[in-house]
């Protein structure tokens, strides 16, 4: 059952589940990329057939079998999709960058270019849990921004075939290229490049303990978005809250993982034991009723705040992956909010609503790193180039000054290139 904790006893240890890769990931995950990186192809298609049970002649998704994906999912599912896909189009289209010039100096020129990444990798887990709904998060910033090419790896099921509705998210979000790889060597194919595989500049998307550590050794090779912990919800709700929404919304977490954590801070001692009844009514009802039981029991937790504002306080201490403000007038404590990674405003909100539909970004950074970091966006996808013009002229009115810099720090050489255009030749 869930824990009921005053802000008094809750220490900042309790707050949510911290886990580490056991000690044998990080050699395991090493061995994989050092086999991928030495043998390519032919070590992907041996991992494929040891991890994912699949029998492949070849790795590229064909468009013969996209088109059977399409055939096989729902005209209402592909409607859905797409409807999704515009509302993700239009939240991110707004994020997209432009250059800069300055030009208000005579004789000098300066400027910053934002140029997209020539090509973006995504990873779409697959196994006991398929999401569509990365496949558009990841993919439609990668397209705004600009990328050349956008490839996917995902695994494939043990019929050697990919999930019809990973392959039809991808349809909609317009990816050019599809592989039937997963796990650890699928991070070693987008860093390193194989036959089949082209060498991203960029890798997105959650994963493993395996897929993250990959991700984490493969860094600097390549760019990644972040390492993605555990999915984490907190809920700031007083005591008008329904608890049979706050419960549901709780759950939508609690069901994704079994080190998953469900916090809700509230002033209402009243609706936290209303909660916890709720959660033993409605975790059976779900079809991933263990999953959900162990998170709750595990990284559950419930704090009864002295108000409204110790709550807030609480909820950035935490700095948690989504935040749902339940309350009167949600705008009014906005501003308050300075670390969360997705922010649902009102009674009328579900986290679930940002999942699929609303349009925000929901990969999000999680471990109470959004104190420092953001959500997936367009910005993931370009970089930025500057540049510099001075005139001879230009030049001239500040050599002296950058000489005097640079001897400051012991460069003369810097101090001897700054001045020497304006020196006469012996």
């Amino acid at each position: 059952m869930i824990r009921i904790m005053r802000v008094g006893e809750v220490k900042n240890e309790d707050i949510f589940a911290r886990t580490e890769p056991e000690v044998h990931v990080e050699e395991i995950v090493a061995d994989i990329l050092k086999n991928v990186r030495e043998r390519g192809d032919e070590a992907l298609l041996e991992y494929t057939r040891k991890f994912d049970r699949a029998e492949l002649t070849g790795l590229t998704v064909t468009p013969e079998e996209m088109q059977e994906a399409l055939d096989q999912v729902e005209d209402e599912f592909l409607q859905i999709l797409r409807e999704a896909a515009g509302n993700i189009r239009r939240f991110h289209e707004k994020q997209k960058r432009t250059s800069f010039i300055l030009n208000e100096e005579k004789g000098v020129v300066m400027g910053q270019k934002v140029i997209p990444i020539d090509r973006a990798g995504l990873y779409v887990p697959g196994g006991t849990a398929a999401y569509p709904s990365t496949v558009l998060m990841d993919a439609i910033p990668a397209k705004i921004a600009g990328c050349r090419e956008v490839v996917m790896v995902t695994p494939p099921g043990k019929d050697g075939k990919v999930n019809p509705a990973i392959l039809a998210a991808a349809s909609v979000a317009g990816i050019d290229r599809i592989f039937k790889v997963g796990g650890a060597q699928a991070i070693g194919a987008l860093a390193y490049g194989t036959k089949s595989v082209p060498r991203v500049d960029k890798i997105v998307g959650p994963g493993n303990a395996f897929v993250a550590e990959a991700k984490k050794q493969v860094f600097g090779q390549v760019a990644i978005d972040m390492i993605a912990g555990p999915s984490e919800i907190l809920i700031v709700a007083d005591g008008k809250t329904d608890p049979r929404w706050a419960a549901a919304d709780l759950l939508s977490q609690a069901e994704h993982d079994k080190m998953a954590s469900a916090v809700l801070v509230t002033d209402s001692m009243a609706l936290a034991q209303a909660v916890a009844r709720e959660l033993e009514i409605q975790i059976p009802q779900l079809e991933r009723r263990e999953i959900a039981r162990t998170s709750i029991d595990t990284n559950g937790k419930i704090i009864v705040a002295d108000d409204l504002t110790q709550a807030i306080d609480i909820a950035n201490e935490i700095a948690p992956e989504h935040l749902e403000l339940c309350v009167d007038q949600p705008f009014d404590y906005l501003d308050a909010i300075r670390h969360a990674g997705s922010v649902f405003m009102g009674r009328h909100c579900p986290e679930a609503l940002g999942d699929y539909f609303a349009g925000p970004n929901h990969t999000l950074p999680t471990s109470g790193t959004a104190r420092f970091s953001s959500p997936l966006s367009v910005d993931d996808f370009v970089k930025k180039t500057q540049y510099t013009y001075f005139a001879a002229g230009a030049l001239e009115r500040v050599a002296d000054k950058v000489a005097y810099f640079a001897r400051k720090e012991g460069l003369t050489g810097h101090a001897r290139s700054a001045v020497i255009r304006g020196e006469k030749e012996p």
